[in-house]
């Protein structure tokens, strides 16, 4: 069978670049365009724009003109910023191509919040519900994956938190459906964009909590647990900035009186390694960032509670690969029946 041929929108992005490594190394891939914004000057050299892709990579950088986009590939990352996906989609769909897209663009269902979490009117709000689109959760919506042409792939503290939360709602081991999460991100969860905020004299020696029970992650963990569970749970979410270019752990509090041993069991139950090849279970400790810098595992660490009954899990990946770009290439793996694993190890 011939590689599918894959676009990527957005390719001068963080996760842009980060899925352009993987997909070099995809056996099932043929790169045919790497598109950045419309306002891309002049097509550039990816081994320009890119150096560490020198004499592996000999596409160009052009500005995203949608009928090339189209013409040229057969399945679609898009690695834009907000609200930019939705201008693209409907065509893309028409076109009969397989998009996987790693903004928030389609990830709510209710039309109503995009506003709220994320400042614009969704333009097509038909497709929120259409049965071609599924949430990318690889973990637990694969079958919704597999039949696909869009997959609205999760965000990063999304992925890190509902890895580690939906055990437990699945295994009724909750004694109330109250979730606190202690989240902290390398600065690259923020883009690539000039923001005084994240200079390296403001970030270096500092942490600092941001958008805390705002931030647009939390209303598609909360829908996804009421999706997959039938349970309304609520939320306290700090998300937190600290000074490192990559990683994610979220400290998650959940009350429960069962035993470490018996959440433990519960968790690999729900990630043996043949089903779950990216999710690893440890007992007895909690993960660290170098754990899983660089690769696409979610590392979930359960550690034990005081008789208070509140019990501490550590969920961390990195928010580039398996917060973004190795989850997108999962779900494409799945789209097009391929081993789930492909390109990622």
């Amino acid at each position: 069978m011939p590689a599918i041929r894959v676009a990527v929108a957005g390719a001068t992005g963080y996760s842009g670049e980060e899925l352009i490594r993987l997909l070099l190394d995809h056996p099932e891939v043929h790169l045919t365009c790497l598109a950045a914004s419309a306002k891309w000057e002049r097509p550039v050299p990816a081994s320009q724009v890119f150096p560490r892709f020198a004499r592996r990579l000999d596409l160009a950088v052009e500005a995203l003109d949608l009928p090339r986009l189209a013409e040229r590939s057969d399945a679609v990352f898009l690695a834009l910023p907000h609200g930019k996906a939705t201008e693209l989609v409907p065509s893309l769909l028409a076109a009969g191509k397989r998009i996987v897209d790693l903004s928030g663009d389609f990830r709510l269902r209710d039309p109503t919040l995009y506003p709220q979490w994320y400042q614009f009117t969704h333009a097509h709000p038909e497709l929120l519900t259409d049965g071609r689109v599924a949430y990318g959760l690889t973990e637990f919506h694969r079958q919704e994956i597999a039949a696909a042409r869009l997959v609205a792939n999760p965000g990063c503290y999304a992925t890190s938190v509902l890895l580690g939360v939906l055990p437990l709602f699945r295994a009724k081991l909750l004694e109330e459906a109250q979730i606190i999460v202690d989240a902290k991100s390398g600065l690259s969860g923020a883009g690539r964009k000039a923001d005084e905020t994240l200079l390296f004299t403001e970030m270096t020696e500092n942490l600092r909590a941001y958008k805390v029970n705002e931030h647009q992650h939390m209303p598609e963990i909360l829908q996804d647990i009421e999706r997959l569970t039938g349970q309304q749970a609520s939320l306290t979410f700090v998300p937190q900035v600290i000074p490192v270019s990559r990683g994610l752990i979220s400290t998650i509090y959940v009350k429960t009186r069962r035993s470490p041993e018996e959440v433990a069991a519960a968790f690999e139950a729900c990630y043996p390694p043949a089903q779950a090849p990216f999710v690893r279970v440890r007992r007895g400790s909690l993960p660290q960032l170098k754990d899983v810098v660089g690769t696409n595992y979610c590392d979930i660490g359960i550690a034990a509670h005081p008789a208070g009954g509140v019990m501490v899990i550590g969920s961390a990946l990195d928010n580039l690969t398996k917060g973004a770009a190795g989850q997108a290439i999962q779900n494409f793996n799945l789209m097009h029946g391929f081993s789930e694993t492909a390109g990622l190890r």
